[in-house]
């Protein structure tokens, strides 16, 4: 089509003219938080674990992480600050005690410069972020040591803090705010995945007065074929 309005008929190709089919959309699967604790537990080094664990306590996308760098932890005031997210935003997010110890350790062992997370060069540590490929290995090879078949990705590790941060009570609001979402709909997604908020719903069927089953008769009216 482009050839045909560029090349044939010399005109502008517009794309907003065309229709383009829907996507289908399909909700997300997320990790329990029994099977976080599994795949944080199977990292098989301290590095990995300490980045499952920056994944899932703040929520961050796999390029935020990759450019964490150590001057965006401030244990002081006990936040990170992630800086160019999505769309050049940045944004705060509460750092987790439980995060910062293993970081502290991980920190005495690794002592990186720059980057929270330094990648290597011709086998090499070097001052410079990791790699995407880092990131995955790390999720997949943690989740084969936990036995977890669902694929685990940064995304999902995402997808399971907002959902998980939900079911305890935090508002979508706020949620929206951590993950750095512009609009509220974005965010909407997890109210799809909360067990919490799906069963706080009372279906109307339970509010109906209808017979007791046992009082049924049990067989099929046969028809004539």
């Amino acid at each position: 089509m482009r050839f045909f309005f560029v090349k044939t008929l010399k005109r502008r190709y517009l794309l907003d003219d065309f229709p383009f089919p829907k996507v289908p959309r399909r909700l997300p699967v997320i990790l329990t938080v029994e099977e976080v604790g599994r795949l944080i537990n199977s990292a098989s080094n301290l590095m990995d674990r300490t980045l499952l664990m920056v994944l899932y306590a703040t929520g961050m996308r796999d390029r935020e992480l990759r450019n964490l760098q150590v001057k965006d932890i401030d244990s002081n005031a006990m936040l990170i600050h992630i800086q160019h997210g999505k769309g050049g935003r940045d944004r705060y997010v509460p750092l987790s005690p439980k995060l910062l110890e293993t970081l502290r350790e991980y920190w005495r062992w690794m002592k990186p410069k720059t980057w929270l997370f330094p990648g290597t060069v011709d086998g090499w540590r070097a001052d410079k972020p990791i790699t995407p490929k880092v990131v995955w290995d790390a999720c997949q090879s943690a989740a084969e040591r936990a036995g977890i078949d669902k694929r685990v990705s940064a995304h999902l590790l995402r997808h399971s803090y907002a959902t998980h941060l939900l079911e305890a009570g935090a508002d979508l609001r706020s949620i929206q705010l951590l993950l750095g979402h512009v609009e509220l709909r974005h965010t909407a997604l997890y109210l799809h995945l909360s067990r919490r908020h799906l069963q706080a719903v009372p279906n109307p069927l339970d509010t109906m007065q209808v017979s007791s089953p046992d009082t049924v008769h049990h067989s099929r009216k046969k028809y004539k074929k």
